[in-house]
């Protein structure tokens, strides 16, 4: 069996790259349900196809029958070994089917028999970020700031494998490249505000979050992570009533927003709304049942209403879910 007619495991991912390439209009990284891997820039017509094996992958990818195209090219590939925009097209398609380590595969053959056009080798480098192999994707990242130092994407990217590993000062400045090159990059305001408050610094990284609330606000950006991260961190410094509204603008663009409604409890366990604070509570623990932390508030909660055998419930499940792997960061 090959690698690419194997089982590919369907990471828990799925909104990863939303809206960074002009090409996509969205990657599964969390809107929209169109492709990161955009197709267009290679049609059909281009690859060595016989007519009716174009008309079925045409067909296929209309009824988004992905396996069907899939299929249809590797029978393809298998009868024109050594024709490389096969293997990238085939790659295109996988990506957009989520398999993203058959994407990395069918991608590296390409690469092998001639070298990956830039929009490829970023589809490379999303799918290894994708599977877990962050070190494989840094010189893939580094190939492209090489390729085109004026695109925005690329550092931003870098910036983000630095603070996933919490190398900090180096992901501030990829950041501030970022917003360098292109000042409207809501994304790349809102990471730096993620930096600056993991070193303590606050007041910096308020400022940071507020100008990517006004960017997303502006440019009807819809995303609930600036104004959830602002609100968040208002709560940790205590400033309450300066938080409420910016957690309140979060559930707005995305009212199941677990991590908004957790942080909302938080904010009126400290101001000592017992009741709302704990449906707010319940609904984090409901919308994410992996995330540990709604549960070890709501037994710290009911302990101070006086009920301890709810308290007690509480904390055993928070602690039967500590140490479980929780959905990464999506955005």
């Amino acid at each position: 069996m090959s690698y690419f007619t194997s089982t590919v495991h369907r990471l828990c991912i799925p909104m990863l790259l939303l809206a960074f390439f002009p090409l996509l209009d969205s990657i599964s990284l969390r809107a929209a349900d169109t492709s990161f891997a955009s197709l267009t820039d290679v049609t059909l017509n281009t690859l060595p196809l016989e007519p009716a094996a174009r008309h079925e992958i045409e067909l296929s990818l209309k009824r988004h029958d992905y396996a069907g195209a899939e299929g249809t090219l590797l029978n393809a590939a298998n009868e024109h070994p050594n024709e490389p925009l096969l293997y990238s097209y085939l790659g295109k398609i996988f990506f957009i089917d989520h398999k993203y380590l058959n994407t990395a595969i069918a991608m590296k053959k390409a690469e092998a028999l001639q070298p990956l056009n830039e929009k490829d080798r970023f589809t490379l480098a999303m799918a290894y970020v994708l599977i877990g192999h962050s070190d494989w994707a840094r010189p893939e990242l580094e190939n492209l700031v090489q390729t085109s130092p004026r695109n925005p994407l690329y550092p931003y990217w870098q910036g983000r494998l630095n603070y996933d590993r919490q190398d900090l000062v180096a992901a501030i400045d990829q950041f501030q490249k970022v917003i360098t090159l292109d000042p409207g990059f809501m994304k790349a305001y809102d990471n730096l505000g993620l930096c600056f408050e993991g070193i303590g610094k606050y007041e910096e990284a308020i400022e940071q979050y507020r100008h990517a609330v006004e960017l997303n606000r502006e440019h009807n950006l819809n995303s609930a992570w600036p104004s959830l991260d602002l609100g968040a961190l208002l709560v940790k410094l205590d400033r309450l009533d300066e938080a409420r509204p910016f957690l309140r603008e979060s559930l707005k663009f995305d009212p199941n927003f677990s991590q908004a409604h957790y942080q909302l409890g938080v904010l009126m366990e400290k101001h000592n709304e017992t009741t709302p604070a704990i449906e707010e509570l319940n609904r984090a623990a409901v919308l994410d049942e992996a995330d540990p932390q709604p549960h070890y508030v709501l037994a710290r909660v009911y302990r101070r209403a006086g009920n301890e055998e709810q308290s007690r419930r509480e904390l055993q499940t928070f602690q039967s879910l500590q140490g479980k792997v929780s959905s990464p960061r999506s955005e």
